[in-house]
């Protein structure tokens, strides 16, 4: 009996050593994994995981130290066992699961993830575009088979990527052995350092690369990470990412941790000197891959700056004419999302090609591209489809616009280092166009109208385009761009207006779209004021508070009026501008006349004599409702008193 005492003692206090062996083991791990030593740390949980060991928290580190390092088929692993251990994660660990099914190919199980996703973050932006896009592997699928790809054939066993262009060299960052004993090694990943190397780019794009070599001296290239870089058109200016280094000074954010900053470098008598950080950089956050502007006028950047949606977003600074810098500006939820937007590219044909891993994609990071519309708005974001996505991560798109030639960075299966350069040849643009026609017709009779006007605004309302209908009721207003808001408007005489917005769809074809117009019951006559709302609708807010410019939505609304008077060649009327109660009568008289006279203006620009106009300013003295002075009222309240009328005075 004492025998058996002694024997379950031993194995208690076996499991008591192992059990203490175990928990000083993920506590070493976990102090790897907070000061993001990522590969460390996975050491060691591999090592407990080996053993048996069950813990919820290790495999959401292991899996997490993984998904960092874009080891995604270890993620999947380690995740499908946390999630067999319980399924009920936060929406973080969801999001990561998912994507990392994508990238072994289980697509099934990762939309089933994503719904779970939905389910529990419905209002984040991923969940909001994947519900939007439900379909976007067959989208990809359209968008694919443009490219042709092979290796650059500058790559070694290490991590090669992030190229640019300066003159016909080929720019790009490497962690290749650089000639040491001892290789620097950087703690998140275990890989080298990076530096920036080149290769001469041949006429030939068929042809190979010249054979690299280090790009720069030590005031470029460092102890630590140099990568990105970009180059302004005279070759004299590079921006370039770097770690926190900078004169043999090395920054820490408050964690002690050495964030990536961008650094300006000019060049003076064949050496890049001069080197210094940008001003909105910071010891506290990231800003890295710096990209230019066709007119060099603007930067665009990856950060995890204060005010960011996601782990890195997209921001734009502009580049002053003395060389200094405005404030940068956040790109908008239209391109990031709480994932992962960065390594930024825009084209001489104002595009951004852009990676993400939070727009539906393949998995990993994939590359996008949108185009840049002249107010700044981004539309219709695509995916450039396979094989330049893949389910691993791509990124850092480079390319030439006239021969349809260049360079991205990959870290799939087949490479000969952890990323690696490739070249392609785009077979052909992604041209996602939508033609854009029907018909017009009486709303009671159903039959087509004959000389309509139908007219395409923008979403933010400036006007694209204006075509007729011919004698079957039909139009066509040409090419449209796909997933893009637009406004369509119908008149003719003796009609209300009709007007509607419209979003083209996202993939590339016709759409039909018939328009009805309903007779005017209102007859237009001496005294009609045009503004009403059974005759033309013309809402009452016309201009901000204390200013008489003609705002967009006014100019639409004017639209109206000028397409009317234009029905009616002989039709003149009276503009008359009214002011709400703030201010004094005397600054409120005055405003409505600058009113009256710039609504006036923009008529006669657009093509009224100005014989038909006539129009004045009444000030705050035909009030709509009781906001007189010293009554409160709403800013909406006001807003009715701030408006134009525009009187039929002949006919």
């Amino acid at each position: 009996m004492r025998k058996q005492v002694l024997f379950i003692l031993v194995l208690m206090n076996l499991g008591m050593i192992s059990a203490y062996s175990q928990t000083g083991s993920l506590k070493k791990a976990g102090k790897k994994y907070d000061n993001y030593a990522y590969m460390d740390a996975i050491k060691i949980y591999e090592t407990i995981a080996k053993k048996g060991y069950k813990d919820e928290k290790m495999f959401q580190k292991l899996g997490n130290s993984y998904y960092f390092n874009s080891e995604f088929e270890k993620a999947e692993a380690a995740y499908t066992e946390l999630f067999t251990m319980n399924p009920n994660q936060n929406q973080e660990y969801i999001f990561r699961y998912a994507q990392s099914l994508k990238s072994v190919g289980k697509y099934t199980e990762a939309e089933a993830m994503m719904v779970k996703f939905n389910e529990k973050a419905g209002t984040d932006k991923r969940a909001v575009l994947f519900v939007d896009n439900r379909n976007y592997l067959d989208v990809i699928k359209t968008n694919s088979k443009r490219f042709y790809i092979e290796d650059a054939g500058i790559n070694s066993e290490y991590s090669d990527y992030g190229s640019s262009m300066m003159g016909n060299k080929l720019i790009f960052a490497t962690a290749r052995d650089t000639g040491n004993f001892t290789k620097r090694r950087h703690k998140w990943n275990n890989k080298s350092f990076t530096n920036l190397y080149g290769a001469e780019v041949q006429q030939d794009f068929d042809a190979a690369l010249g054979k690299p070599a280090k790009f720069t001296t030590s005031s470029i290239n460092t102890k630590f990470h140099e990568s990105t870089p970009v180059f302004t058109k005279d070759g004299t200016t590079m921006y370039f990412t770097r770690n926190n280094f900078n004169k043999g000074r090395q920054g820490h954010n408050r964690y002690q941790v050495i964030l990536l900053k961008i650094y300006k470098a000019t060049l003076e008598n064949g050496k890049w000197v001069n080197v210094s950080e940008l001003p909105f950089d910071s010891d506290e956050y990231n800003t890295a891959h710096p990209t230019l502007s066709a007119d060099e006028k603007t930067m665009y950047f990856a950060s995890d700056m204060p005010g960011s949606y996601g782990d890195s977003d997209l921001y734009k600074v502009a580049i002053n004419d003395d060389g200094s810098f405005g404030t940068p500006t956040n790109l908008g939820t239209t391109i990031n999302t709480p994932g992962k937007e960065t390594f930024p590219y825009v084209t001489d044909e104002n595009e951004l090609y852009f990676a993400s891993d939070g727009h539906p994609g393949l998995g990993g990071l994939d590359v996008f591209v949108t185009k840049i519309k002249k107010d700044g708005v981004f539309s219709n974001i695509q995916n450039l489809g396979q094989p330049l996505n893949s389910r691993k991560d791509d990124f850092a798109f480079l390319i030439d616009t006239k021969t349809r030639t260049g360079y991205f960075t990959s870290n799939r299966e087949g490479g000969k280092g952890f990323d690696d350069i490739y070249k392609f040849t785009e077979l052909r643009k992604l041209n996602c166009e939508q033609i854009l026609e029907g018909v017009v017709t009486d709303s009671e009779t159903n039959l087509p109208l004959a000389g309509a006007q139908v007219v395409l605004y923008d979403n933010e309302m400036e006007k694209i385009r204006t075509v007729d209908t011919d004698s079957e009721g039909h139009y066509n207003l040409g090419t449209v761009d796909c997933d893009t808001k637009y406004r369509i408007r119908a008149d003719k005489t003796d009609y209300e207006t009709n007007e509607l917005p419209y979003t083209v769809p996202k993939t590339t074809g016709n759409t039909y779209l018939p328009l009805m117009l309903k007779k005017r019951l209102v007859k237009i006559e001496e005294g009609t004021d045009l503004a009403r709302p059974d005759v033309l609708d013309i809402p009452t807010i016309y201009f901000n508070l204390d200013k008489s410019f003609i705002r967009k939505d006014a100019a639409f609304e004017l639209e109206k009026v000028l397409a009317v008077m234009n029905q009616y060649p002989t039709m003149k009327i009276d503009v008359r501008s009214h002011t709400d109660s703030r201010q004094t009568h005397k600054y409120n008289q005055a405003l409505s006349d600058r009113r009256a006279k710039s609504t006036i203006a923009w008529l006669v620009k657009n093509g009224i004599d100005p014989s038909r106009l006539t129009g004045r300013g009444y000030g705050e003295s035909q009030l709509v409702n009781k906001c007189a002075d010293g009554v409160p009222c709403t800013e909406a309240e006001h807003q009715m008193n701030r408006r134009s009328q525009f009187i039929v005075v002949e006919f």
